[in-house]
């Protein structure tokens, strides 16, 4: 008796009401932890005493709490017993709790199960709502698959309410079991007579589910059902209907409804001709009719676009569509923009020239001050480059390149050269777009777009004292562009005699002295601003003139004498070995240093051995199909390397060298290396000079212009080492499996596989390595240049690292291929070999 009387007089609870008032009141987070822990204390007192008064105020103060961020879980028993009391505001806040404090991992889920099935049958439509909101939002697996009958009777109700939230219980149930969906399928065949726009919309989602979830669904919508027919009446009533204000937005009747009439459309219309006739019509009238001063008509709009681009539309049609995108395109709202850009980059693979049509409106947005559009913009406008085009595209890319941001520019100079490799009208204009390039970016400049530039001279010999004569002139003004620079040093050494003779066409030759040259040389060697890879170009330029000039041969020796003592390990090497050059062999001079031969070096790929501003040296994959001869190939290298000379290279004992030239014997004693032993390893290459004797192979045979074959013995005990995801992205997969050559510890050989797990063949495959100037890396003729889609084959390529001071091994690595008409580059780093490849 006392302890009722007690609780009679015991004070009410604070309202929830009071509780936020309360909670928003106090100045520090510590005064609320307070002011929580205080009323979850009196909460928990209430649950323990059993109170049924005031439970349902309790659990909504500990839901807000729960929605600040703290600890409710105590609190979860106490929804159960709401859910099971018979008032309707007791079960309304219960099943709000349940939906909130309980997952399908918690074992207090499972006793929910059983009231929902009694809420599932009752005969309030309110109450059944509740529980078919609540079983959408925590079913499990095995709850689904317990009421999934319950729902499906519930979409034959005739209650419109119950139907509207039994179809989305279904979609949610349809993706935690797919297997379940044969049982709703029957349900669905009669919810697209409804007229209620609720129950409708709710329907479409359901189809849509099934569809995208499982092909004989579609198969089963489209033929046996023929639900196409049925959603072009519904989308039309809606467009030709009157206002109507429960469904109008805007002036526009009910656009959520007809948005996912046309994803259902568009997934039921892909690939199949009979169902694309049939809403072809439709689609017409939506995209003329629709109005687009507001974002409702131009949100329906753009779904329509894509179902026309998705479907087997006509012609006429997708012209409509892409106008349509080319109108976005001139709306002042900067999200329609991006949207329109983004679709019409999908589409101009499909529809080159209805896209070309807006290209003017394209350029335009090169412009624009939002940073997202101008990327799009500038990924389209390169992909509408043609060969119609291309000159005054590439105007426009060059001025957009000029006051394009840092993070665009080297994706822009790179696309610029690929574009002028592909389409220039003649060597004239390819060489003048390059220098513009060379001369706007910057150092924001690739190395393979360098090793281009520097092919394309070699092979356009009447135009050689013309570009050099540019690029001298250029240096002359401006040191501090590092490609440039590189470029202009390769070409001055090469070409220095055509400076000096004034052979060029149409053009005042440039009057210029040998000393003014070595000059210009000189000052970017001495720059503090020049990178190492800069000044090895030089150096290389300078030494090649010896035998172009013929007044300044003393300062050149000076200059080789004087570098020869550099901190930097590369230059002193290279001044050392030139010096030498001059006072033993100065016989052998003029046949090492005289000019290269055309190089054929393909935009976006490096030569094998080079090294980048990284201070790495670098390794591309050799070609599936047969290259250029390896001589030039490693001539190139030396050229455009800057990094140090090859290191004694990976012996092969099964496999003795062939005896070696007399000129071998000279170039080895000249550069400290005994070449009478196969295990000395060839001689590394004068940077800058093409030897003519036989390249060697990183495995001592003889290359003789043939790619070498990954054959090589393998040891027993390479079977304990694990192999290793090197990248996965996009559905691209790389794995290195590792082994062991027998014949020197000091060599690993990484077994590269790549596979693609998407739909589309990924084609003109190219795999790059660089690793440490501490490593020398070898990469092996890949399988084949296109990885097959959806696993069924692979791409397998074989690497050797040779790793003298057995230290960790660190890889950066870079892929480049095409993907549904798209140039794909990416690249990543690997530091996670295992360590038993260096122990």
């Amino acid at each position: 008796m006392s302890q009722l009387l007690e609780k009679l007089t015991m004070p009410a609870p604070a309202k929830l009401r009071d509780l936020i008032r309360q909670i928003r009141s106090v100045r520090t987070q510590a005064e609320e932890r307070a002011v929580i822990e205080k009323e979850c204390a009196s909460i928990r007192g209430m649950f323990r005493d059993e109170d049924n008064t005031y439970r349902c105020r309790n659990v909504a103060k500990l839901l807000y709490i729960h929605m600040l961020g703290y600890p409710a879980h105590f609190g979860q028993l106490e929804c159960l017993k709401l859910i099971a009391s018979p008032r309707f505001t007791d079960k309304r806040i219960g099943y709000l709790g349940a939906a909130l404090l309980l997952d399908e991992r918690q074992d207090v889920h499972l006793l929910v199960t059983n009231s929902l099935k009694n809420d599932l049958n009752h005969n309030t439509q309110f109450v059944v709502g509740l529980a078919l909101g609540t079983l959408g939002n925590i079913c499990s697996v095995e709850m689904s698959r317990d009421l999934a009958g319950e729902v499906e009777k519930l979409l034959k109700s005739s209650n419109a309410y119950i139907k509207k939230k039994a179809a989305l219980c279904a979609v949610r149930i349809i993706r935690k079991v797919p297997e379940l969906m044969e049982m709703f399928l029957p349900a669905t065949k009669n919810l697209l007579n409804e007229k209620n726009h609720g129950v409708l919309l709710t329907a479409v989602c359901l189809i849509t589910e099934m569809c995208d979830k499982s092909p004989d669904a579609l198969a089963h919508f489209r033929k046996q059902n023929k639900m196409v027919p049925q959603l072009v009446r519904i989308l039309k009533n809606l467009i030709m209907a009157g206002y109507s204000p429960e469904h109008d937005v805007s002036g526009v009747s009910d656009p959520f409804l007809q948005v996912r009439i046309l994803r259902l459309l568009r997934l039921l219309g892909k690939n199949d001709s009979d169902a694309s006739e049939a809403m072809n019509d439709i689609l017409a009238q939506v995209a003329t009719n629709t109005e687009t001063t507001k974002n409702v008509g131009n949100s329906i709009l753009y779904e329509t676009v894509l179902t026309i681009m998705d479907i087997k539309s006509e012609s006429g049609l997708r012209v409509l569509a892409v106008n349509i995108l080319g109108r976005f395109l001139l709306n002042n709202d900067k999200n329609i923009r991006y949207v329109a850009l983004n679709s019409l980059l999908k589409t101009v693979q499909t529809d080159l020239n209805a896209v070309q049509r807006h290209r003017s409106t394209i350029v335009d947005c090169l412009k624009d001050p939002d940073i997202s559009i101008r990327k799009r913009a500038m990924e389209l406008s390169f992909a509408l480059v043609n060969s119609n085009n291309v000159r005054g595209m590439m105007k426009e890319l060059i001025f957009f390149l000029e006051k394009a941001d840092p993070i665009f520019k080297v994706d822009c100079t790179s696309n610029i050269c690929i574009a002028a490799d592909k389409y220039a009208p003649n060597k004239r204009w390819h060489i003048d777009t390059m220098l513009k390039v060379l001369s706007t970016a910057g150092s924001y400049v690739r190395d393979d777009v360098i090793a281009h530039m520097i092919s394309l001279v070699s092979e356009a010999s009447s135009l050689q004292a013309y570009t050099v004569q540019h690029l001298f002139r250029a240096i002359q003004e401006d040191i501090t562009q590092q490609p440039l620079v590189q470029v202009a040093s390769w070409c001055v050494g090469e070409y220095g005699d055509l400076l000096m003779s004034g052979q060029v066409e149409e053009e005042e030759p440039l009057q210029v002295t040998e000393d003014e040259v070595l000059d210009t040389l000189e000052k970017i060697m001495n720059s503090s601003g020049s990178s190492a890879v800069t000044k090895s170009f030089t150096l290389t330029a300078v030494m090649k003139l010896s035998t172009r000039f013929t007044q300044t041969i003393p300062r050149i020796q000076a200059l080789m004498d004087q570098f020869g003592s550099s901190v930097d390990m590369e230059l002193q090497q290279r001044s050392v070995e030139f010096a030498k050059l001059f006072k033993s062999y100065d016989h052998m001079r003029s046949g090492l240093l005289e000019r290269m031969p055309p190089l054929d070096a393909k935009v976006g790929s490096k030569g094998e051995g080079e090294a980048n501003t990284n201070g790495e040296t670098t390794a591309v994959s050799p070609p599936a199909s047969p290259a250029v001869k390896q001589e030039e190939g490693n001539a190139l290298l030396d050229l455009l390397g800057g990094g140090p000379s090859p290191a004694p290279v990976i012996p092969q004992v099964e496999k003795p060298a062939a005896p070696p030239a007399a000129s071998n014997d000279l170039l080895g004693d000249l550069l400290g290396l005994d070449l009478s032993s196969p295990a000395a390893g060839p001689a590394p290459m004068v940077p800058g000079m093409s030897a003519p004797q036989p390249q060697v192979d990183m495995l001592g045979g003889l290359m003789d212009g043939v790619t070498p074959q990954p054959a090589v013995q393998m040891s027993a005990n390479n079977l304990g080492i694990p192999s290793l995801i090197a990248y996965e992205k996009n559905g691209l997969k790389i794995e290195f499996s590792f082994q062991k050559d027998n014949s020197n510890a000091n060599v690993v050989i990484i077994t590269l596989t790549a596979t693609n797990s998407t739909d589309t063949p990924m084609d003109e495959f190219v795999f790059q390595a660089a690793v440490p100037k501490t490593f020398q890396l070898q990469l092996q003729s890949p399988s084949g240049s296109v990885v097959p889609a959806s696993n069924m084959g692979v791409v397998t390529q074989v690497i050797k690292i040779l790793n003298p001071q057995k230290a960790p091994i660190r890889m950066r690595i870079k892929l480049t291929y095409n993907y549904k008409g798209n140039n794909v580059n990416d690249m990543g780093e690997v530091n996670s070999f295992p360590a038993a490849l260096w122990q």
